[in-house]
């Protein structure tokens, strides 16, 4: 006897819900290295690796509290590549994978991370002050020199 398809078993509501995929990342591991992984493997060391891998989940769950989606501008810098790099700082964060710059044409990443301290705070990360990066935003992992606790998560260059 056929059944009809009202008789058929349903998937319970929470079989259903555990079916969906989690978000996909925005900005995946090889975006950061930009090839440069591939170009200089002798300067990528099992250190930067994991600070990249820290990086790039932090960007990624910023960009998801954000709502928003954004390429790499600027992830890791072998040395040869940030000598080459205008008004890049000599011991920039980039050269041990601790910044990364995302794309930021219309300053909506950076006026709402400007507008969300506690996110970056949770999130542990410092932004670039908005006005020293045009059409780019930066991030990064580690504290800038002069911050402290209760101290703004923003820093100028």
């Amino acid at each position: 006897m056929r059944r009809k398809k009202t008789d058929m078993p349903q998937a319970a509501p929470a079989r259903r819900a555990a079916r969906k995929r989690p978000p996909q990342p925005c900005i995946t591991l090889a975006d950061y290295y930009m090839g440069r992984d591939r170009l200089y493997p002798q300067e990528l060391t099992p250190e930067l690796a994991a600070n990249a891998r820290r990086m790039v989940e932090r960007a990624n769950a910023l960009l998801q509290r954000a709502g928003l989606r954004r390429a790499v501008n600027s992830g890791w810098r072998p040395a040869a590549i940030n000598a080459a790099v205008k008004n890049a700082a000599k011991n920039s964060r980039h050269l041990h994978c601790l910044a990364i710059d995302i794309d930021d044409d219309d300053g909506a990443l950076d006026a709402w991370c400007m507008a969300h301290p506690e996110v970056l705070e949770e999130l542990g990360l410092w932004l670039e002050h908005p006005s020293a990066t045009p059409r780019w935003c930066h991030l990064q992992i580690v504290q800038y020199g002069s911050w402290a606790p209760g101290k703004p998560r923003y820093f100028f260059p």
